[in-house]
């Protein structure tokens, strides 16, 4: 029985190489890989992408090495190598980092350069990457300005109101989550919603805090869903039930102005996935209802609320200008 499989173990070996060969040379052209491997990466078979990934990145391909260093990045998936995704972000960095914001792989650019952002600012032990907020704003700065990453913009908000790596300036920090809070990302929204709770950088607000957290939830994508609902669930019990009457008033209006609902996720069998969230419950074991952002509008409006205007993320003179946002103001005022 050893003896055979001992046999069958060198077979194995000897014919491997052939294997990758045949895979390597099943495609027409790099660019038809590329299409196979990013078709298998957004249905989810990770180990059907690989190899066509691997091919077109060898063969030149931009989008092959992108999507290999996000398949990398995953901490979900069965070919997590943060050690490999951080070389590829750095290599696509440092041959696009003057790319054409036209450039339709521009967009792609950006991303990479918020991933590089995040390996740097938290370092990467494995690979001896120390952790340089400096160099991490660096790449931030041009992941926002240049090619308008809305990742990258949120990330940059949040070290300007700490100062980590930056200069500290609260009121950009603050503007820039509210410009984003209106445009749908989620993640400010949930942020920005969390500072309204706390009262930290701007004045309390409860009712606001709960309606902006609600339109977050219903605007996460799934890979940031859970740390999102975490902020809904602690803002939802500690709120009374005024606070979520008055909620729920404005929740309907801000998710119909704030929303925007994220691309469906797939999982292997080519269907949307279904919802796999665990019953949240409050200490005193009551349930945390989600409040719904589908309800017709109520017949109040928001008010105009005072807010910095800046020309760039790096923080050209402010102007004060009028505009409805998500952000500290007085409660809402009713229809005349």
């Amino acid at each position: 029985m050893r003896t055979s499989r001992l046999v069958l173990g060198l077979i194995f070996i000897a014919c491997a190489p052939l294997a990758a060969q045949a895979q390597s040379t099943s495609f027409s052209s790099p660019r038809e890989a590329l299409r196979q491997g990013v078709s298998a990466y957004q249905g989810g078979y990770y180990e059907l992408a690989m190899p066509a990934l691997r091919y077109a990145a060898e063969k030149g391909e931009f989008m092959a090495s992108y999507y290999l260093a996000k398949i990398y990045q995953d901490s979900t998936g069965p070919y997590t190598d943060h050690a490999r995704a951080y070389a590829l972000y750095e290599k696509i960095a440092d041959e696009h980092l003057d790319a054409d914001p036209d450039d339709p792989r521009a967009r792609y650019v950006g991303k990479a350069l918020t991933a590089l952002a995040g390996y740097v600012l938290r370092g990467l032990p494995e690979i001896g990457l120390a952790p340089d907020a400096e160099r991490a704003v660096f790449y931030l700065k041009n992941a926002s300005t240049t090619f308008n990453d809305e990742d990258a913009q949120f990330e940059l908000a949040k070290l300007q109101l700490t100062g980590e790596g930056v200069e500290t300036n609260v009121p950009l920090g603050r503007h820039w989550l509210s410009v984003l809070s209106q445009n749908g990302h989620a993640g400010a929204q949930a942020f920005f919603a969390d500072l309204l709770w706390r009262g930290k950088h701007v004045e309390p607000d409860p009712p606001r805090a709960l309606a902006l957290i609600a339109v977050a939830v219903d605007n996460a994508p799934p890979q940031d869903a859970m740390w999102i609902e975490d902020i809904y669930q602690n803002i939802f019990c500690g709120a009374a039930d005024g606070t979520r009457k008055q909620a729920t008033g404005i929740v309907a209006q801000w998710g119909n102005r704030y929303g925007r609902k994220p691309a469906a996720s797939y999982d292997r069998s080519g269907l949307p996935q279904l919802a796999a969230a665990p019953v949240r419950t409050c200490k005193n074991g009551e349930p945390v209802d989600m409040i719904s952002t589908r309800a017709e509008p109520p017949t109040q409006r928001l008010p105009a609320v005072r807010t910095f205007e800046y020309g760039s993320m790096t923080g050209d003179p402010p102007k004060l200008r009028d505009i409805n946002v998500p952000g500290p103001a007085q409660p809402p005022v009713p229809t005349p």
